[in-house]
């Protein structure tokens, strides 16, 4: 009986979970082109104007999805420059054939073939939380691609402790996959927007966030489980990398906050700035871990200021 019990419960979950992706995919439907490329599809979204100098790629970190780069960084950046907002693979509307495939080495090959058939040859970078892992990586293995890299509380070295028990479990297979399809979602929805306010703190997170940055995108359990991949590859990942930061080339400004209680500055900006040798940092005292959000005019200012030095540079090595 206990069993007939548990097993019922677990059809009506998987039930109830197909019918909220369904409602999720419309009411969060993709905003941009899709671009293939070898073990992905990603999801591309391409404003501001055409000719108004390097590119500014954008990157958002785990548990989330472009519009949370977008809003509202993203659209302040496109009154003037061209942006390219680019779900990661596996993340928002952008697949992966693998879910393994969750390195920053990987995904930096990934988005590295995608914007070259884009047409895209050089670009500044702005990468938030996870994504400073894959910046780096990027900045490492495909130079040529980087002409400037903007971090955002990256994470960039390895840390003390796990990334959470839940994203381990979905991480092991059968029981991932079992947990994803039934619980993940009709739970996510009760606790997103308690989660989403602890990432914000201090500052009080705006008004609408969750729907505006479509974060019930990561609730699907495809989406669910590329992101606990991606958690819990991570420091094997950044332990493996952190000899080689001293080869970046590319000019690197760093914000971070004094009290970002997700990615701690001290283990991370601090440790990557004092390693890169043309690396600026700038770390604000009660500012918390979402700086595009809390300070997107500084962040503004910081990428045109690099981009003036970058254009001149370019223009006297050609």
């Amino acid at each position: 009986m206990i069993v007939m019990t548990v097993v019922t419960a677990l059809v009506l979950l998987a039930l109830v979970t197909q019918a909220g992706i369904v409602a999720v995919q419309r009411a969060f439907p993709p905003q941009g082109r899709m671009v293939a490329v070898d073990g992905a599809t990603l999801h591309v979204v391409d404003i501001g104007p055409r000719d108004s100098g390097p590119p500014i790629v954008m990157l958002h970190g785990a548990s989330s999805n472009l519009e949370a780069m977008r809003r509202p960084l993203g659209d302040l950046l496109a009154m003037d420059h061209r942006v390219i907002l680019i779900d990661r693979p596996g993340h928002g509307w952008s697949t992966r054939a693998r879910r393994q495939d969750s390195t920053p080495q990987i995904q930096a090959r990934i988005i590295d073939e995608a914007l070259g058939k884009l047409g895209i040859d050089r670009a500044v970078f702005v990468v938030h939380s996870w994504s400073g892992a894959l910046g780096a990586r990027l900045a490492l293995d495909h130079p040529g691609r980087v002409a400037g890299l903007v971090m955002l509380a990256p994470v960039t070295h390895p840390w003390r402790g796990g990334v959470g028990r839940y994203n381990e479990l979905i991480a092991t297979p059968v029981i991932g996959p079992l947990l994803a399809y039934t619980i993940t979602l009709p739970l996510g929805y009760v606790v997103a927007e308690s989660g989403a306010r602890n990432v914000f703190l201090p500052q009080t997170m705006p008004d609408g966030f969750v729907q505006d940055s479509a974060t019930p995108l990561l609730l699907r359990p495809r989406e669910f489980i590329a992101n606990a991949y991606d958690l819990v590859t991570l420091k094997e990942a950044v332990a493996a990398q952190v000899a080689r930061y001293g080869e970046i080339k590319a000019p690197v400004t760093i914000i971070a906050g004094e009290p970002d209680k997700t990615v701690k500055t001290n283990i991370h900006a601090r440790p990557f700035a004092a390693t890169v040798q043309n690396a600026k940092l700038i770390v604000l005292p009660d500012l918390g871990h979402m700086v595009q959000n809390a300070v997107p005019d500084l962040v503004k200012t910081e990428i045109e200021t690099m981009m003036g030095r970058i254009v001149p540079a370019q223009a006297a090595a050609d």
